[in-house]
């Protein structure tokens, strides 16, 4: 069994346990504040909260006591994809870029860049993986970010409470035995243990029906106070439409 922090309190003290110094634990705090602004409300698929999601991919990775931008890179490794950057759009642009290198630096941004163009599907794991030997250190680095990804999402059963698990279960068995290599190449046994062991154990477990999301997506919920807002402002949006 295999435990990681899912609180910002929790992987603030296994950093300081695992040695790290305190200027780094507060870089690390900074990209959590970070990500108390983009990702408000939101949810894995499976009901889970989102930071709690980045958290547990920071102490996995803190666990392997990586540099710091790496690290803290785990904890934004979603800030294009899923963020809420106040424009209503996900995906990188030139201002997203910019906002997060203010905060975390150049380093952890062109990491979480680099991720979000990696394009993991069963194609391009091959080809990862068959290059792995070659790439270079930072390229490496996002590997590793990708890794402790998929070892937190399978964590606790997680696929197995989203509307599509037969599918992603089918990725986990088909495909993923390549993160599990990937993980021992990189020099990393312990990560591809808890990857073999923890896909193992999703393999031969399910969950009750009932307690599977209708979305295998994650999601957003707007807080209270803020729908009528949207309404207002889908409002006139719509009124502003040109007829047709």
């Amino acid at each position: 069994m295999f435990t990681y922090a899912q609180t910002n309190l929790q992987l603030y003290r296994q950093l300081a346990a695992e040695g790290y110094p305190s200027a780094e634990i507060g870089a690390v705090a900074g990209a959590y504040e970070l990500g108390l602004r983009l990702f408000p409300g939101t949810y894995r698929g499976s009901g889970k909260p989102f930071l709690a999601h980045l958290v547990g991919t920071a102490s996995v990775l803190a666990s392997l006591r990586v540099r710091t931008p790496v690290v803290a890179a785990g904890l934004l490794h979603a800030a294009y994809s899923h963020g809420e950057f106040g424009d209503g759009w996900r995906g990188m642009s030139g201002g997203k870029r910019a906002e997060v290198r203010r905060a975390v630096g150049e380093e952890v941004e062109d990491l979480v860049a680099r991720y979000t163009l990696l394009e993991w599907e069963p194609r391009t794991i091959r080809e990862l993986r068959a290059r792995l030997d070659t790439m270079t250190a930072v390229e490496r680095d996002v590997i590793l970010l990708r890794l402790a990804n998929e070892l937190d999402d399978h964590l606790d059963l997680g696929i197995l409470y989203l509307a599509d698990v037969a599918r992603r279960r089918e990725f986990m068995q088909a495909d993923l035995p390549a993160a599990v290599e990937m993980a021992a190449r990189l020099g990393f046994p312990s990560l591809a243990r808890g990857l073999s062991e923890t896909f193992a154990e999703v393999a031969g477990a399910d969950v009750a029906p009932g307690l599977r999301r209708g979305r295998g997506e994650s999601f957003r919920i707007p807080f209270a106070s803020h729908r009528p807002r949207l309404r207002v402002a889908l409002s006139h949006l719509i009124a502003r439409r040109p007829w047709r």
